[in-house]
């Protein structure tokens, strides 16, 4: 006779199941080139397909080193640094007489910068102002003005660039600019 065993869960509470339903965001550039893939996979264009494929992978690659890719600048220096390798690439195959390789890297490097393009950052007038006010307030405050310690300040928490759409580069390039002229 085969009987049925009931079992009971402890303290009478019922099975559940332990997961987070709090999942990390995707920057919204990422979300978009999900949703391009899969257009891409539709209409077979190959040359899309491949770039969008290659930026979701290192994304995803991102993932398991110390600085994974979270926000849409750090996808836009990403993609900038691919289009600069495209561009260099397209270069050589120039160089090489390898037309077919060069129009294919061209392809790419125009879709990169239609993606790079769609990340709205601050302006360069705008991050000249926060920057000349920085060091102004660092100079009546008697602290040394450098470029470094500038940029320390101005990327500090609750410092006047922290969570702003800033291209670090940029600010560098204009911080540069900036104390040397002063």
């Amino acid at each position: 006779m085969l009987r049925v065993l009931r079992q009971t869960t402890r303290l009478g509470l019922s099975q559940a199941r332990w997961n987070s339903t709090a999942s990390p965001s995707l920057p919204p550039l990422l979300a978009t080139l999900k949703t391009d893939l899969k257009t891409a996979m539709r209409a077979k264009d190959t040359d899309r397909l491949n770039v969008i494929r290659a930026l979701i992978s290192e994304t995803n690659n991102s993932q398991k080193t110390s600085s994974p890719i979270q926000t849409d600048l750090q996808l836009l220096a990403l993609i900038r640094k691919r289009a600069a390798a495209s561009k260099d690439s397209a270069q050589q195959f120039a160089e090489a007489d390898r037309p077919d390789l060069k129009e294919k890297e061209e392809k790419a490097q125009t879709i990169l910068e239609e993606y790079g393009s769609q990340v709205q950052t601050m302006g360069v007038d705008e991050i000249k102002e926060i920057v000349s006010e920085q060091v102004s307030k660092m100079k009546a405050a008697g602290a040394k003005v450098e470029i470094g310690i500038v940029l320390k300040s101005l990327f500090a928490p609750q410092g006047p660039l922290d969570g702003k759409p800033a291209e670090r580069s940029e600010v560098a390039k204009i911080t540069k600019e900036i104390v040397s002229s002063a």
